[in-house]
């Protein structure tokens, strides 16, 4: 899957299951699809979280998926809180079972820890959405 624009790459920040990974940001107002991936590197990614506002054939759909040598099977999510150029805050929390990620309108959803570990140490932001804060409490 390609997704074009801006990547910003956090490498070596331990997040570890019980904590709380609070990101925010703004998608451009031209944005039509972003993600956030929490894994291990580039080609382990435990979460593939993907808000897509209007990209391949998808719309106003939150996509989320796995990465381990495959994508696995996709789960989607259409409550979808964001704006195109509006600031959202999303919280992601884990155990070795589950994602559990809220969303900026406060919509709880989950998605299972395909890797069933307990410690994560890369977080990559990709697309047409400029990064404002990444905290890890």
């Amino acid at each position: 899957m390609l997704i074009f624009g801006q990547v910003f790459t956090v490498q070596d920040m331990t997040f570890k299951a019980g904590d709380d990974l609070v990101i925010s940001g703004k998608p451009k107002s031209e944005c039509n699809i972003f993600s956030i991936n929490i894994g291990h590197n580039a080609d382990d990614i435990a979460l593939h979280f993907n808000p897509r506002f209007c990209s391949g054939g998808d719309s106003n759909v939150v996509v989320c998926n796995s990465l381990r040598g495959e994508w696995g099977e996709e789960q989607r999510e259409h409550s979808f809180p964001f704006q195109q150029g509006e600031s959202f805050k999303v919280v992601f929390n884990f155990n070795n079972e589950q994602f559990f990620i809220k969303l900026p309108n406060g919509t709880m959803m989950s998605f299972p820890n395909r890797f069933g570990d307990d410690c994560f140490k890369y977080i990559d932001v990709r697309g047409d959405v400029k990064i404002l804060g990444i905290k890890n409490k």
